[in-house]
């Protein structure tokens, strides 16, 4: 459905003054060219024959004359006080008989697109129903609050603040970063290495264009996040798995699969999807290959605020007393995903070839909601979100740990609980957790899959739940849901 345009916007209308054709059958060809090929939309309102006139620069008569040839002919009906617009009641035959003689879409065999774009996999069953992966209490989210501070910066901003900014971000707010980082993540970081990004999906993407060549091999976990697999793809590095554990990246399993490889993407804190946290001696572990290697390691993390059963854990990136860790996080999980912020922290000597590469890019990030949101964390607001989500996400997500093992008992392996915003259960041997997430999408219950966070072939069977949307009170209902269509 085609979202209708409220107001009358001129169209492009291209008059040559020289042609031996009529002014007035020159817009009137124009119009039904753009009626018939649906650049104008039916009920759609166009300038009046006075205000057409002043933008094409021409006496008002060629233009009264176009419209009440259209008006006859049923392509343009006015309406009494309010204008005049397309015709609702098109015939047919008019809309059949567009120029071209076909549809105006292309057929398959010509759309030539690049290897790298067919090799990503298509979005199917993503959706923003009970257990939606990534959603959060949008309900309990301080809007009344933030949107005032929204209001009093608008009241205070200057017309400086229309321009391009720093590729790196706004410098009060990477300030306002650096002494969160430092004090609630155990990040050793100065503020010139702190670099604003739209959400940790740039960042990756940022991390792949600056760190890899076609053909530089990266190790993966296995199974991973498939959104920084599919990032990577499109730099051309070659993807090396590597098996997660309960202590988290089995680094010693890397080293045997490629020793030398260009950089390591992991997630310590909370492993995405199976929730293992890393181990201290797999840490030092990572970091000793890292410094022998000269390699560098990602850290994605990326809800490491929300822990349930123990204080946050310290960053990797803490420990490294090299510069061989970019940092990644995002206020994505904990404020709301529309904000399209994140951060990074950058070891310095990178710096300038991220800035150089974000330049290139996309100039720079936006500097209006860096400056709420620095006045958000400053005055208290988001220490106080996060203790009340941590409580909130907490409750939600003890209701749907008892109500898998209420209604499946042991029949579901349940991983990865003690923090984030989503848990695992694996299905029993039999099931294909694809066809189940297909189905389950048809009845507006988001179930995303693991197996596709595999990359060999040896992939489990389950499901990631999120939890965050969801009230403590309909867990029981929804995990009802979800029986009946696993044993459908």
């Amino acid at each position: 459905m085609r979202t209708q345009l409220h107001g009358a916007l001129s169209p492009l209308i291209a008059l040559d003054r020289k042609r031996s054709k009529p002014l007035h059958r020159q817009i009137y060809d124009s119009f039904r060219g753009m009626i018939l090929k649906r650049a104008l939309q039916p009920g759609q309102q166009v300038p009046s024959t006075r205000t057409l006139a002043e933008e094409l620069g021409i006496s008002r008569i060629p233009v009264l004359g176009a419209y009440d040839q259209l008006l006859a002919e049923g392509y343009l009906e006015s309406r009494a006080g309010a204008g005049t617009f397309v015709s609702s009641l098109l015939p047919e035959e008019a809309l059949r008989g567009r120029p071209g003689g076909g549809s105006g879409k292309a057929k398959p065999g010509s759309v030539v697109i690049s290897r790298l774009s067919r090799s990503l996999p298509l979005e199917w069953t993503r959706g923003s129903g009970s257990f939606s992966v990534g959603q959060i209490a949008y309900d309990h989210f301080p809007l009344r609050i933030w949107s005032g501070l929204v209001r009093r910066r608008l009241r205070t901003m200057r017309t400086s603040a229309m321009n391009y900014s720093d590729p790196m971000g706004s410098k009060k707010f990477r300030e306002v970063i650096a002494a969160y980082l430092r004090t609630s993540r155990a990040v050793d970081c100065e503020v010139p290495q702190i670099m604003i990004v739209n959400g940790s999906q740039q960042a990756l993407d940022l991390c792949a264009r600056v760190l890899l060549d076609p053909g530089s091999p990266v190790w993966i976990e296995d199974p991973g996040y498939d959104l920084m697999r599919q990032a990577l793809m499109l730099s051309g590095c070659r993807q090396v798995p590597v098996p997660v554990d309960d202590e988290g990246l089995n680094v010693a399993a890397g080293m045997k699969r490629c020793r030398k490889a260009r950089a390591a993407f992991v997630t310590p804190s909370h492993q995405y999807p199976l929730g293992a946290t890393m181990s201290v001696s797999r840490r030092l572990q990572l970091l000793d290959w890292a410094h022998r290697q000269s390699a560098w390691i990602v850290e994605d993390d990326y809800d490491s605020e929300y822990r349930f059963e123990s204080m946050p854990i310290a960053s990797l990136q803490g420990l490294d007393h090299g510069s061989r860790v970019i940092y990644i996080g995002t206020f994505s999980k904990v404020l709301f995903p529309s904000l399209r912020l994140g951060y990074m922290v950058i070891p310095s000597p990178l710096v300038d070839r991220f800035s150089a590469v974000r330049r290139a890019s996309d100039f720079c990030p936006s500097n209006f909601h860096q400056a709420v949101l620095a006045d958000f964390i400053e005055e208290g607001h988001f220490a106080r979100h996060i203790r009340k989500t941590k409580q909130l996400y907490a409750e939600r997500r003890g209701a749907l740990v008892q109500a898998i093992k209420k209604v499946f008992g042991d029949e579901l392996e349940i991983l990865g609980a003690e923090a984030g915003m989503h848990l695992v259960v694996t299905l029993p041997q039999g099931f294909s957790d694809r066809e189940i997430s297909v189905r389950a999408a048809q009845q507006n219950l988001s179930l995303w899959p693991l197996s596709p966070c595999y990359a060999g072939p040896r992939a489990r069977q389950g499901f990631i739940l999120g939890f965050g949307s969801t009230k403590a009170s309909d867990m029981a209902a929804q995990v009802a849901r979800l029986r009946q269509l696993i044993y459908a």
